[in-house]
């Protein structure tokens, strides 16, 4: 079973400059893969990114949104978030995998795009779907209840949460030096961006997942 993840950027029209959310964008994706094979960016700002193993799904997605919420403003006088994504989590078979990722297909496919069309009417910007309909349930109102504060991150929060995601050994002085912040105001965004209970929620989905897949 893999994890495919379709998505699109939201309010990508908001940066003048496209190669400020295109450029960065390539190079975190190019982590889980290389284009067109395991992920795809097509009509300007729709996504595909296959997650071979289930169980690193969310921790991409927290990434993708991360990522974006960093993103600095146009207007260099305000600190708030420009871009973000909208993603569905396809957890499933693949059954046929062809030379572009837009034109594999199998169970993980149809459940993301299922659940992508449903987004927007269900007012979320993260959800899951797997043929666990029971865990579809629970994890959906944690995700849905966590994107209250992940939507609402500032570009400092993002920030912070793209270090601790893709760096989760370093301590807060680290983050600090990295950022030029003081470790105060690492803790200060650590608490304002609600890092502690998303690494939960990260840990919960792992574990869970891991339960069913076995």
């Amino acid at each position: 079973m893999i994890a495919l993840l379709t998505g699109d950027i939201i309010n990508s029209r908001g940066l003048k400059d496209q190669d400020l959310w295109i450029s960065p964008f390539k190079k975190l994706l190019g982590n889980w893969g290389k284009t067109p094979k395991n992920w795809e960016i097509t009509r300007g700002d729709s996504f595909q990114l296959e997650i071979k193993n289930p169980e690193d799904s969310l921790m991409a997605a927290l990434q993708i949104k991360a990522l974006l919420k960093s993103l600095p403003n146009p207007d260099t006088n305000k600190r708030s978030s420009v871009v973000d994504a909208r993603m569905a989590i396809g957890i499933g078979v693949k059954d046929y995998e062809a030379e572009r990722i837009s034109e594999s297909n199998g169970e993980a496919f149809i459940l993301s795009g299922e659940k992508f069309e449903q987004l927007k009417l269900e007012m979320v910007t993260l959800a899951v779907n797997s043929p666990w309909e029971h865990w579809n349930k629970e994890v959906n109102l944690y995700l849905k209840l966590a994107s209250i504060q992940m939507d609402s991150w500032s570009i400092s929060s993002g920030e912070l949460m793209m270090e601790i995601l893709t760096n989760p050994d370093r301590k807060q002085a680290e983050i600090g030096q990295t950022l030029d912040i003081n470790q105060n105001s690492v803790s200060k965004r650590y608490k304002t961006a609600h890092a502690e209970e998303i690494l939960e929620l990260e840990k919960m989905y792992r574990s869970k997942l891991k339960q069913n897949l076995q």
